[in-house]
């Protein structure tokens, strides 16, 4: 009987973390420190910003607001993530949807709770980073483009709490800002490539939906285009160390990226060149790690408080 209760209690517990996509935010955590240390805090020693008290805070706000934010769109989807991912689906669904809401009202409330602990500018901003979650899931999600923009927005919003609380406005960080927004977006129209399915039976009016995959595909084509100049920017107008290696290796998938486009009209074809991309923004977060924190800095900036 004990055994019994203990393996129900393990999926359960497997199913919520299914719900927040815990891996996801296991490497979002991984990437702020990441930027804090080798680019939004560059002049302060790596040890220093690992035992900042209210770094810690505010890197743990933004994981429990993720958290909950991954809940509410998964309550949003059920219906769609049935058809599009069903054995993923199934497993959530080991949780009931009453018990994902209590929780996401918690972690919300924690969030902000750890925020304000920072400063009441924190708690305002993550008050603010909550209801875009709610109001993307709810509302923008089924409007085309726009919401595509706006999850690629939102998903950079963690890293924008870091960037205030350190003060560096350095225009290198609005460059490197401005390639993974893109990159999300992009991102973001191939998922929706691969959920036509779903998304047309419950009346999502995403850009394939709306506007057809061919126009959904040369969408990603200028799209990758846009890519190139803010790569081209960090490549040959800052000094960023060896990271030049995965920009050169992103330029090359990216190039993969549109060739596979025009080679499959299926969800599975799809999935894979949207595995492709997270495998691209994966490598991205730990080529952080070739950025020599001495040198990123010594160019022209336009702001640095």
């Amino acid at each position: 009987m004990q055994n019994k209760k203990s393996r129900y209690l393990l999926l359960k517990f497997f199913s919520l973390f299914s719900v927040v996509r815990g891996y996801n935010i296991f490497v979002i955590v991984i990437a702020q420190y990441l930027a804090s240390i080798y680019i939004l805090a560059s002049d302060k020693r790596a040890l220093d910003v690992l035992l900042d008290l209210n770094l810690f805070l505010i890197v743990f706000s933004s994981t429990l607001a993720i958290a909950g934010g991954y809940i509410i769109n998964n309550f949003y989807d059920s219906e769609k993530d049935l058809i599009n991912r069903p054995n993923k689906t199934l497993l959530d669904r080991k949780v009931s949807q009453e018990f994902k809401l209590r929780v996401y009202f918690g972690l919300n409330f924690l969030s902000v709770l750890f925020a304000f602990i920072v400063s009441w500018h924190a708690g305002l901003f993550f008050s603010a980073y909550i209801f875009c979650l709610w109001f993307y899931s709810h509302k923008l999600k089924k409007i085309p483009f726009i919401g595509n923009l706006f999850a690629a927005i939102v998903a950079v919003l963690p890293f924008f709490g870091i960037l205030m609380y350190f003060k560096n406005f350095h225009e290198v960080i609005f460059v490197h800002a401005t390639l993974v927004i893109l990159l999300l977006l992009i991102r973001e129209i191939i998922k929706d490539l691969s959920s036509i399915k779903g998304d047309l039976t419950n009346g999502y009016r995403t850009i394939p939906v709306v506007y057809g995959e061919k126009f959904a595909k040369q969408l990603i084509n200028s799209l990758s285009v846009l890519l190139v100049f803010p790569i081209l920017l960090l490549l040959y107008h800052f000094n960023i160390g060896y990271m030049y290696v995965f920009l050169y290796f992103s330029l090359f998938i990216l190039f993969c990226i549109n060739f596979l486009l025009y080679q499959t009209d299926a969800a599975s074809g799809y999935k894979k060149i949207h595995f492709l991309i997270k495998i691209l923004i994966l490598a991205g977060i730990f080529s952080i790690l070739l950025i020599d924190p001495s040198v990123l800095l010594n160019g022209k900036a336009f702001l640095r408080i």
